[in-house]
């Protein structure tokens, strides 16, 4: 497949905006300056992403708005910053900026970046605009999108955040390959959850494109991009607050979120894994749950874990980590109700579906085969 010119996909609702996808949008200066209302811009990013994009992204701001005051803030990447601490030291850069209410961030990198940009935005004078440049494929299609934006504290990811839907999206592919193999691999997960919770067709469609996808062929990126973004987008349009359906999109996260928690956020090494890779297991997990309670049949399972397997994802829990200690994490997920588990399981490809007290011992009796 060969590049093609950049996709729009539209988010609608009460805040609408739309994402654009495609190689180059990063050096749009016109259309990112059009998203500014007012004179303040802070530029927020991480010490991977920065080197080679920050510089860029002012010069083609202020190319197109001599006027604007820009500010920056540039992280530690990893997960290990998205912290409160580090979130305070994002509000202490807009506020040495002087940022007024029509300010705007622009979050500069991955999920992490989009998250505290996004949270940091939520809270400054009570909301000023952000718009999300996502730099790993994982967050092209899943952080950037839906205005989720949170910190993580020691009991658990994400519980410190707020509702915040950008501004606008540029999800720029022609970064993709300066992204990391793991990196690449870890977002293709977020894009198997769209086609394993709800479209059969989207699933098949990796299943004949995997190769392309994991060599970081430009034109299959972008589709399976625009795909997974209209799928959320649609979504989210439903369901803005997490109301019903949107919990859909958290398919094999209340595991992964789990194992991510109980090896403490530490750098993925040999045997830690990074958020992508905690939901691929996370997703197996789900699945096989589903077959042993007699929702699914173990086939689609196994064709889930194959298609997983053929993009070098993982599909087993880390050694070491005990299922007790990681149930307890899950027991802290945000959508369980009234002390009772409450998991995004599934009926067969495409057809996921929330659970509502699912007993603790089939949980635990996956966990420990997992």
């Amino acid at each position: 497949m060969t590049p093609t010119s950049p996709l729009k996909v539209a988010v609608g609702g009460a805040q609408p905006y739309s994402i654009a996808i495609g190689p180059g949008v990063l050096g749009q200066g016109a259309a990112l300056a059009a998203h500014v209302r007012g004179r303040h811009v802070l530029l927020l990013s991480d010490s991977e992403v920065a080197p080679l994009y920050l510089d860029t992204l002012r010069t083609c701001l202020l190319a197109a708005r001599p006027d604007l005051e820009i500010g920056q803030y540039v992280l530690q990447a990893g997960e290990a910053s998205k912290t409160l601490q580090e979130f305070a030291n994002v509000i202490q850069a807009l506020a040495a900026l002087g940022a007024t209410r029509d300010a705007c961030v622009f979050a500069l990198g991955g999920g992490v970046v989009g998250d505290l940009g996004g949270f940091a935005a939520a809270c400054w004078m009570r909301g000023v605009d952000c718009v999300q440049l996502p730099t790993s494929l994982l967050a092209m299609v899943d952080s950037s999108v839906g205005g989720k934006t949170a910190v993580d504290i020691p009991a658990g990811k994400n519980l410190v955040g707020a509702f915040h839907p950008p501004r606008a999206v540029f999800a720029d592919t022609s970064v993709l390959a300066t992204l990391p193999p793991r990196e690449l691999r870890a977002g293709l997960a977020e894009v198997v959850k769209y086609g394993a919770l709800g479209d059969a067709g989207f699933l098949a469609w990796l299943e004949q494109h995997a190769e392309a996808l994991l060599a970081g062929d430009q034109a299959a990126l972008a589709e399976a991009i625009a795909c997974s973004c209209t799928h959320k987008a649609a979504i989210v349009e439903r369901d803005p607050l997490e109301k019903g359906e949107r919990a859909l999109l958290n398919l094999g996260h209340t595991f992964g979120h789990a194992i991510e928690t109980e090896q403490g956020y530490s750098a993925p090494g040999r045997d830690a894994l990074n958020h992508g890779e905690a939901v691929a297991v996370g997703m197996v997990l789900a699945a096989a749950l589903s077959a042993r309670l007699g929702l699914a049949d173990a086939a689609d399972a196994q064709r889930l874990q194959q298609l997983l397997l053929r993009l070098q994802l993982p599909v087993r829990i880390p050694a070491g980590l005990d299922p007790q200690a990681l149930l307890a994490r899950m027991r802290l997920d945000k959508k369980n109700v009234a002390g009772q588990l409450r998991l995004v399981l599934w009926r067969g490809v495409g057809r996921a579906e929330v659970i509502s007290g699912v007993d603790e011992a089939d949980v635990l009796a996956v966990l420990a085969a997992g």
